[in-house]
């Protein structure tokens, strides 16, 4: 059986987004809205991220095609993003 006290506690969002400094992610917004850009700072307070070489991203889904796809960007350079407001990051590979 393992010992609670001795357990680490679960990582939190701000740790997994650290993790990910320097990478290219899209943060979406809503389903319709969101931001692409390298993940460049988390901030606590208030709760954020800084994206450097942003673009904003504009989102389209179908009947055909259910899953929003980008349909167009926009640059924007450096973007603070206000963790509160977030509905979904995704890590993107190249």
């Amino acid at each position: 059986m393992k010992n609670m006290s001795s357990s680490t506690p679960p990582p939190t969002i701000f740790h997994m987004l650290e993790r990910h400094l320097g990478k290219k992610i899209h943060v979406i917004l809503d389903q319709s809205y969101g931001y692409e850009g390298i993940l460049v700072a988390v901030t606590r307070n208030p709760p954020g991220i800084w994206l450097s070489e942003g673009k904003a991203t504009v989102l389209r889904s179908t009947i055909a095609q259910p899953i929003p796809q980008v349909v167009s960007r926009e640059d924007r350079s450096e973007v603070f993003i206000n963790l509160n407001s977030v509905h979904r990051i995704e890590i993107l590979h190249d």
